[in-house]
């Protein structure tokens, strides 16, 4: 039981730390995009996320915007936003790849 605990407790603290280091980089200027895609829950337990995922990549949507699209889960949507993106770097300064989002959401057709 104690492992269990002592698991979930370093899992949890790297999760934030990553998420906390990530958001602490400059985000790029937002540009207006039209996307198609899944949309899907991902994540587990107190940190879930909203994405809208496409055979390019896939899309974060911001909390606030996450109503919008929370009864669409496992629907396929075309949506007008703006993408922005932030870089995502180790622990050890090396780059780790980039995580976009989708704010200022307005959905065009649902297709089930």
């Amino acid at each position: 039981m104690n492992r269990k605990i002592l698991f979930l407790t370093l899992a949890v603290f790297c999760v934030l730390g990553q998420f906390l280091y990530a958001k602490g980089n400059n985000e790029k200027k937002a540009d207006e995009i039209v996307i198609s895609g899944r949309v899907r829950l991902v994540g587990s337990g107190l940190i879930n996320d909203l994405v809208i995922t496409n055979d390019e990549k896939e899309w974060y949507i911001e909390k606030n915007e996450s109503g919008k699209l929370w009864n669409l889960q496992q629907q396929n949507v075309t949506v007008s936003g703006k993408e922005y993106y932030i870089d995502l770097f180790f622990a050890n300064g090396s780059p780790a790849g980039r995580q976009y989002f989708l704010k200022d959401i307005r959905i065009i057709s649902v297709k089930k």
